[in-house]
């Protein structure tokens, strides 16, 4: 068992997340799903965005921290999409994370992040949220992460309520990430 927790998207904690835990949970793995929008939602991008702007990313990380007060330190940090970025701030305050998982996104890891962290990165290809250029350019700057990309399919991919869903990508993304949870230690 690996202790995860799943941060969100711009568009609040929805059926996809809440599946993505439950895959998760199945495969034998203590999860949590904080909600950084308190029960808020949003049925598009423009309005998810604005939802963040209105929540605030003060308030965002705020809530992040305070998901991950009582967890164990080494919990793997999981984000999908805007929560790639909650992990980029959560992460320093958690210098012996189990691992880092970024969905739909691409986060910074610090400089301070420890040696050996494992990160696994999977972004669709082309991706407007990251483009080829950044993820090149973040593969440099992170050798050591395996980034997986896939061809043709749309930003969220994963999510079977939205217009991105690629079946067989999300398939192959939870196959990796479960791969990538078996080779951390267990609690």
């Amino acid at each position: 068992m690996v202790n995860i927790v799943v941060f969100h998207s711009v568009l609040g904690l929805r059926p996809v997340e809440l599946g993505a835990a439950e895959r998760l949970r199945a495969a034998g793995h203590d999860v949590v799903t904080p909600d950084l929008y308190a029960g808020s939602t949003a049925p598009t991008l423009e309005e998810g965005f604005a939802l963040m702007d209105h929540v605030g990313w003060t308030t965002i990380s705020g809530r992040a921290s305070d998901a991950v007060r009582d967890l164990p330190p080494a919990t793997v940090l999981l984000g999908v999409s805007m929560g790639c970025g909650v992990v980029q701030g959560v992460l320093p305050d958690r210098p012996v994370a189990a691992g880092v998982l970024l969905l739909h996104a691409l986060g910074a890891i610090p400089a301070s992040a420890r040696a050996g962290l494992p990160v696994q990165v999977h972004v669709a290809d082309p991706d407007p949220i990251a483009p080829p250029a950044e993820v090149a350019a973040w593969r440099a700057v992170n050798p050591a992460a395996a980034v997986f990309t896939y061809p043709g399919a749309g930003h969220f991919y994963t999510d079977a309520e939205g217009p991105d869903h690629d079946e067989a990508a999300s398939a192959l993304t939870w196959q990796r990430v479960l791969g990538f949870l078996r080779t951390l230690p267990q609690a």
